[in-house]
């Protein structure tokens, strides 16, 4: 009922032009970027300008900075924990759903898109292994908490896919995702999960491997017109994430950052986008996570279509279980989407005269669905975002649902009004488009950093460009699909 409750909205142009009229913008900018974007050069250095702050200061002032983000960080996460099994189980009076799901798993996503991976330093479970781990020195002078295991490089970051599949499975999938007990025991055996594993095998490790959320918005990170770094390249050549660009420079590289002293951090604004086009080397798991990402968001939205509840009946009329159907969903999607990433990346190198190897190719182009996973994000989650998420301000002065009013904010009243069905719907119609336009920005100035001749290059978009198009018509008639969806 919530879902569908709220301003009716109808297109104001036919269905067909509607969806045509997108496929058409964005095979324009195709031609567009084609024809202007002609440089040869590898662009390693592109324009940055210091940002002189609080975070670019001394020792004592980014202690103290960093000290307070973290412990901020932890103790939300503990306060969730707790609003989760002492608090009311009326999701919309209690702290944890309303946090959990629209402020943090929504907004953080729109904030490293903006910011860049803020997320290195909020990270609440990276926060209290730090804790830890300066108590059991302090108590052992000297000695490590981490048994610091070899982590076999070659299963990469599948631990942390299947641990974002299990998470998009909570949200999307199991019927009582919003009930604050439920979420607080589903936190509670993920918590356990990554303390174990960097015990196992140190905390940078796992969190470059282990951790989904850190993967997820640091590739988002990329985006964003800010970026940190480390100014003395020696640091860079000593450290063990293997995130450097071609020219041994690590951007955005947690491990870099903290293992460096204050005076060589750096935190510098640099073009919108410019994360994408570097040229780390992308390893297939991390393809597969982008992939994942990406057709959670989209299977969220077509959860809500009419063609959706077809499929379900027919599976469920085999399988009459709803949580089993849904599982069935997702993970389908998510081999349905891998599968046709891997298609075109074969038609990719066909169109080249097989100059690259499938998954090499796939590896290389992978980065141009980050902002198509963050348009998607944007379109599903940002009306959700400003409407839901003013609940924090009641929530913020009773977490537990106890009739406190601590920080005078308890009558506070959500404003519905604050945008209508029309702004949703233009904002998603944006945010679609522009993804696609983006990602096409940014496949044309990889595949002309990695095939040689411009004929070549132009060559392998030409499965890109109809992927694109054809991936915006189906997301704009997704768009337009009135809410039928059950759960």
């Amino acid at each position: 009922l919530a879902h569908g409750f709220g301003e009716r909205y109808d297109l104001p142009l036919p269905l067909w032009l509607y969806v045509s009229g997108g496929g058409i913008v964005v095979f324009s900018s195709f031609l567009a970027i084609g024809f202007f974007l002609q440089n040869r050069e590898i662009i390693s250095h592109y324009p940055t300008k210091k940002i002189v702050g609080i975070l670019n200061g001394s020792r004592r002032i980014q202690q103290g900075m960093l000290g307070i983000l973290g412990l901020a960080s932890a103790g939300i996460l503990v306060l969730v924990i707790i609003s989760g099994f002492i608090g009311t189980q009326i999701p919309s009076e209690n702290f944890s759903p309303t946090f959990v799901w629209i402020i943090w798993w929504t907004g953080m996503a729109y904030f490293s898109a903006v910011f860049g991976n803020f997320w290195a330093f909020l990270n609440p479970w990276y926060v209290l292994f730090s804790f830890f781990e300066r108590l059991y020195r302090l108590v052992s002078r000297g000695g490590e908490i981490s048994l610091k295991v070899p982590y076999p490089t070659q299963i990469g970051c599948w631990p942390a896919i299947i641990l974002y599949l299990s998470f998009a499975w909570f949200e999307l999938v199991y019927p009582e995702s919003a009930i604050p007990v439920r979420l607080s025991q589903f936190i509670l055996v993920y918590s356990g999960i990554t303390l174990i594993g960097m015990f196992l095998f140190g905390k940078e490790m796992w969190s470059r491997n282990g951790d989904p959320f850190s993967l997820c918005f640091g590739l988002i990170g990329k985006i964003a017109p800010v970026e940190a770094r480390v100014s003395d390249p020696q640091i860079c050549k000593e450290c063990t994430a293997q995130c450097q660009w071609s020219d041994g420079v690590c951007i955005n590289c947690s491990t870099c950052y903290f293992m460096a002293s204050p005076i060589d951090r750096e935190i510098l604004f640099r073009p919108f986008g410019a994360g994408l086009l570097q040229s780390e080397k992308v390893s297939v798991p991390t393809m597969i996570f982008v992939i994942v990402v990406l057709s959670s968001v989209s299977f969220d939205g077509f959860t809500s279509t009419f063609l959706w509840q077809l499929v379900f009946s027919g599976v469920y009329g085999i399988i009459p279980n709803v949580t089993v159907t849904g599982t069935i969903g997702l993970v389908g999607f998510s081999v349905v989407f891998l599968a046709v990433y891997l298609f075109f990346s074969a038609l990719m190198s066909a169109a080249t005269s097989w100059r690259m190897p499938i998954l090499a190719v796939g590896t290389a182009f992978i980065y141009s669905l980050i902002p198509i996973a963050l348009a998607y994000h944007l379109a599903h989650y940002f009306s959700y975002l400003l409407i839901q998420g003013q609940l924090i301000f009641p929530l913020a002065s009773d977490p537990f649902g106890f009739g406190w009013n601590l920080f005078n904010s308890g009558d506070f009243v959500i404003n519905i009004a604050i945008v209508n069905a029309k702004f949703a719907w233009i904002t998603a119609l944006i945010s679609i488009i522009s993804g696609h336009v983006i990602a096409i920005y940014v496949a044309h100035f990889i595949a002309m950093r990695v095939f040689t001749e411009r004929v070549q290059a132009l060559r392998s978009q030409y499965p890109m460009v109809v992927l694109m198009v054809g991936y915006t018509m189906l997301s704009l008639w997704t768009l337009a699909q009135p809410l039928v969806e059950f759960r």
